[in-house]
């Protein structure tokens, strides 16, 4: 919770895993990277330091972002694109 409140302003709780993704690191390890479904209570979105750019879009809107490989079949197998 403290890592979504530094990175977009909002504060979530947590309801569940949502499922668990692994992407090559740098030095050749592996991240394994954990991502939880999360109900809004409070706070104004923004973008961290490291983000141009946070915003809340439609289905119509997120089908036409550019995304990294693998995140919209992850999010739909999760049940987790917007409506």
């Amino acid at each position: 919770m403290r890592e979504v409140a530094e990175e977009t302003g909002l504060s979530v709780l947590v309801l569940r895993l949502a499922g668990t993704v692994q992407r090559a690191a740098p030095d050749g390890g592996v991240y394994v990277i954990d991502d939880y479904l999360c109900r809004l209570v409070g706070g104004r979105l923004r973008a961290g330091d490291d983000a141009a750019d946070a915003r809340w879009v439609s289905r119509a809107e997120f089908d036409a972002l550019p995304l990294v490989p693998g995140l919209r079949d992850a999010l739909a197998e999760w049940d987790a694109l917007p409506d």
